[in-house]
C-alpha cells in the first residue's frame, strides 16, 4: 500500500468522480484509476461503486477514516521535519560536566538565545557517562563531556574536540601537602581523597594514574558538586584532584591552595558529542559552532597570572 494510492481513494471519495479526483491530484484519470485498481488488489475487496457518482462499498466506509487519518499523519509529519531542517525545533537540549557549564558555556548560550530566541535551550550538569548515556537515549541533543573513546565509537556519534587542561591538587591552606610547588604521585597516595561519584570521567581518569604510578587511590569521601568540593578540603586533611577549569573559584578562597602536580601532569580532554544526523539541523549545528570558537578563547588558567598566585 502506497500513500498514493490512499491519497486517491481519498479525492475520488471528496469529488465523487475519477474525473474531478484526477484534476484535483493533477494527474491523469487512467492513474487515479490503476491506484485505486492496485488498493482494492492489495487489500481484495471492491472499495467504490463505479457508476455517474462514485460511493464508496462497505469496505470502503470503512477504510475511509483510517485512509484520512494515515494521510493526515503523514502531512503532518512532514511538516514538523520540514520545519525542524528549517530550524524551527522548540527546543535544545544540552547535557555537560559541571566546569564546562560554569565556565565555558555562559557566553555560548547568550550568543545562541540572540540567534534562536524562539528555541528554548535546556541544559543539565552531570557526569561524562550520564551525558553520554541520555545523548544516546535520545534525551538530550549535544553532550559535553571529558574524551572516552570507548563510550564514542559509535559510527553515528559526531566527536568535536574542544580543549585539553591539567589537573591540579587542591587542599586546604595549612595541609601538609601545600609545602610542594609540585605534589609528587607518591605524597598523594599517602593521604586520602574526596573523589567525584562513580559514572563521572574525573573518578576514572585519577584511579587510571594511581594505578599507573604503582599508588593506591584512598578514596574516603564521594561528591558530584564543586561547591562541596571546596568546603569538605576547606576543612582538613582530605585533598581532591580536579581540573583547572574547576579550580577557578578555589584559588580565590584563601582557605585553600592548589598545586600542580608532579610529572607525570595528568590531563583530561574535553570533547562535545552529538550525533551526525542531529548535527544537520540548524541549530544544533550553530550551537556546536558557538562553543567550539568560545573554546578557542577559553584560554588555559596559566595564562592568567592573578588566578595562579599561591601564598
Amino acid at each position: 500500500m502506497r500513500l498514493e494510492q490512499l491519497e486517491a481513494f481519498l479525492a475520488v471519495m471528496e469529488t465523487g468522480s475519477f474525473q474531478a479526483a484526477a484534476q484535483q491530484c493533477g494527474v491523469t484519470q487512467s492513474t487515479i484509476s490503476r491506484q485505486i485498481q492496485a488498493l482494492e488488489a492489495e487489500l481484495d475487496v471492491v472499495l467504490v461503486h463505479r457508476q455517474a457518482q462514485v460511493k464508496l462499498t462497505v469496505a470502503g466506509e470503512a477504510l475511509l477514516p483510517r485512509a484520512r487519518r494515515i494521510c493526515q499523519d503523514w502531512r503532518q509529519a512532514t511538516r514538523e521535519i520540514a520545519d525542524l531542517m528549517a530550524g524551527k525545533q522548540p527546543e535544545l537540549c544540552v547535557a555537560a560536566i559541571h566546569s564546562v557549564c560554569s565556565h565555558l558555556l555562559p557566553p555560548a548560550l547568550q550568543q545562541f538565545r540572540r540567534d534562536y530566541p524562539a528555541v528554548q535551550l535546556r541544559v543539565t550538569a552531570l557526569g561524562s557517562d550520564r551525558s553520554l548515556k541520555v545523548l544516546r537515549d535520545g534525551l538530550v541533543d549535544i553532550a559535553i563531556v571529558m574524551d572516552n573513546p570507548r563510550l564514542t565509537l559509535s559510527p553515528d556519534m559526531a566527536v568535536q574536540p574542544l580543549y585539553e587542561e591539567p589537573v591540579e591538587v587542591l587542599m586546604s591552606v595549612d595541609h601538609p601537602l601545600s609545602r610542594f610547588r609540585q605534589v609528587p604521585w607518591a605524597e598523594l597516595a599517602a593521604y586520602p581523597q574526596v573523589v567525584f561519584k562513580d559514572g563521572y570521567g574525573m573518578q576514572r581518569l585519577v584511579q587510571e594514574q594511581f594505578d599507573q604510578s604503582g599508588g593506591i587511590l584512598q578514596a574516603a569521601l564521594e561528591l558530584n558538586t564543586l561547591d562541596a568540593f571546596r568546603g569538605v578540603v576547606r576543612q582538613g586533611d582530605l585533598v581532591a584532584l580536579l581540573p583547572q577549569s574547576a579550580l577557578v573559584e578555589s584559588r580565590r578562597d584563601p582557605g585553600l591552595v592548589v598545586r600542580p602536580t608532579q610529572n607525570p601532569v595528568l590531563t583530561r580532554r574535553v570533547v562535545l558529542v552529538t550525533t551526525g544526523d542531529r548535527l544537520a539541523i540548524p541549530p544544533i549545528h550553530r550551537f556546536s559552532q558557538l562553543v567550539q570558537a568560545q573554546s578557542r578563547d577559553f584560554l588555559p588558567l596559566d595564562d592568567i597570572p592573578t588566578l595562579l598566585s599561591v601564598p
